[in-house]
């Protein structure tokens, strides 16, 4: 009797997760991950310490910076890490909050997959439930203009507060809302903001109260000559995206020469060259050179004569910023330089930051672009100061754009929690209790915030439930003084744009992890499987 033969159609050494385990495998990573960030969230959060291969330490409590450092391993894992990385690219904060969502409702969804209903059910139910999301914080949020200074100042400082910017939050707050007004711009009726256009430098050993916003551009360069002024007041600037230097041959040249004369007369005939060049520079008037190529011992020498400042080698991307600081056109061909190519600045300087020269480009007329210096007590004190400035500079642009915020302190949410309740219960069919569950993750927000300040959660969830009931929209949590309170009043304010967009991710990886019932993991090597068999892939080590 002929006996049945295995059939293998993976290569040896791959694995395969099917059904109900590898959507408990994948939820299961998923939850690890939110957990992991979990208690950075809020005013009272936690700081993490990621001490790298190498030795490097990074203390911080930034969502994606945590999650990135972690350098995590399972796939599943890995698309939570990309909902961060999504929130952080979009607008710069909020990546705890999209996190801790996307773990939330994987979780709820958990439980309804264990009373037998269907992944695609509870998949199309979430994503119902996200669409009304938008919908009712659209509704539910305030106006704001960039004329709103006090509201975006508070958006600010709602970014800072519970990271280490927190000490110098009021100054730093002021600078990060002067330096996106000043960058603003108008295009077919909307208000753009590149962020970009405001650059961020770091300076260690100073109190960060002693952060300042430049009206100009700081480079890491130096004068290129002892012989030029260190000061030049009254700039009249010249880009140049040339070398100041004579030109070589484009392809691989010999030149002759029978006698010495003739090398003289060839050396006088450079020399003669790099004078025109530097008389052509002269002419336009200019008292300051920035130029993104080289620049010749020989030119050097006849700027430094005239009392020109002169730097070279500078970044294409500090170059585009001084254009929009100084009003500058970057000029590319040494021919076609004029005098209606120079921008101007109040003062361009040498300055020393810690063992390096600086070029500082300051006092410029209406800048559309400007550095923000900001300072620390030491190398990890400064990293985590310019993180949180980040994170409020990407809040008040993205309320700026957006013009509509919203107040935070889990006010949103807990609003967001009862109306889509309330939607769940004009549905029919299984939907509604994916709804239902969507409605209770939104809850993750506030009931965090409570845990993390060492509050009761049920009692603090209880207590805002019973506000928004009698309709106080922005009913939030005061974790400082552990009770409710109108959080709009309180100034904790943050943009729209953080909610929707984290609610959007957050929904999305939901539903893409909930319909995934076979996981198929290659080998590397042969020598064993690309995925951990089970769990996270996160020992405890990780965590």
């Amino acid at each position: 009797m002929a006996q049945n033969q295995p059939i293998f159609i993976l290569a040896e050494g791959s694995q395969r997760t099917t059904g109900r385990d590898a959507q408990r495998n994948n939820i299961a990573a998923a939850k690890l991950v939110a957990e992991t960030v979990r208690t950075t969230l809020g005013p009272k959060g936690m700081d993490k310490m990621i001490v790298d291969s190498v030795g490097d330490i990074i203390v911080t409590n930034d969502g994606v910076t945590i999650l990135e450092e972690m350098q995590i391993e399972h796939p599943a894992a890995k698309m939570i890490v990309e909902v961060a990385k999504t929130q952080e690219a979009q607008v710069g904060d909020g990546t705890t909050t999209a996190v801790i969502i996307a773990g939330e409702l994987l979780k709820n969804a958990e439980n309804l997959l264990d009373k037998d209903i269907h992944p695609t059910v509870i998949a199309k139910g979430y994503r119902l439930a996200a669409e009304r999301a938008q919908k009712v914080l659209n509704e539910i949020a305030e106006s704001v203009t960039e004329k709103s200074e006090d509201v975006l100042k508070k958006v600010a400082i709602t970014a800072m507060t519970g990271k280490g910017a927190e000490a110098a939050k009021e100054h730093l707050a002021n600078l990060a809302v002067k330096a996106v007004k000043q960058v603003v711009e108008r295009e077919e009726g909307k208000l753009v903001v590149n962020t970009d256009d405001i650059k961020i430098e770091k300076r260690e050993g100073k109190g960060t109260d002693e952060s300042e916003l430049i009206q100009g551009i700081a480079i890491d360069k130096e004068r290129v000559h002892s012989g030029m002024p260190k000061v030049v007041k009254g700039a009249k600037i010249l880009l140049l995206d040339v070398a100041l230097e004579v030109k070589t041959t484009e392809t691989d040249a010999k030149i002759q020469i029978n006698d010495p004369t003739q090398m003289q007369a060839f050396l006088d005939q450079e020399e003669r060259m790099l004078k025109e060049i530097a008389q052509k520079v002269i002419a336009t008037g200019a008292n300051v050179v920035i130029c993104q190529k080289g620049i010749d011992d020989v030119v050097q020498y006849y700027l430094a004569k005239e009392g020109i400042y002169a730097v070279r080698r500078v970044k294409k991307s500090d170059m585009d910023k001084l254009a929009r600081a100084t009003s500058a056109r970057i000029v590319s061909n040494i021919k076609e330089i004029a005098k209606a190519d120079l921008g101007s600045a109040g003062t361009v300087e040498e300055e020393h930051i810690g063992d390096e020269q600086w070029t500082f480009v300051k006092d410029c007329k209406n800048p559309k672009a400007v550095t923000l210096i900001v300072t620390g007590g030491t190398k990890h004190v400064v990293d985590e100061v310019e993180r949180a400035v980040k994170d409020a500079i990407g809040d008040v642009s993205a309320a700026v754009k957006d013009g509509k915020v919203v107040a935070g302190a889990g006010a949103s949410e807990v609003e967001l929690s009862k109306r889509i309740r309330e939607f769940a219960n004009s549905l029919s069919g299984r939907e509604q209790l994916a709804v239902q569950a969507f409605a209770d993750a939104m809850e993750i927000i506030p009931r965090t915030l409570a845990e993390n300040a060492g509050l009761d959660p049920i009692d603090m969830l209880t207590e805002l439930k019973s506000q928004h009931d009698k309709k106080v929209k922005w009913a939030g949590l005061d974790v400082f003084k552990g009770k409710t309170v109108d959080a709009w009043k309180a100034g904790v304010i943050e943009p729209l744009k953080i909610k929707t967009q984290a609610i959007k991710s957050a929904a999305e990886v939901a539903e893409l992890i909930l319909r995934i019932d076979d996981v198929i993991a290659g080998s590397t090597d042969g020598k064993g499987p690309a995925m951990p068999p089970h769990g996270s892939g996160m020992g405890p080590d990780m965590m």
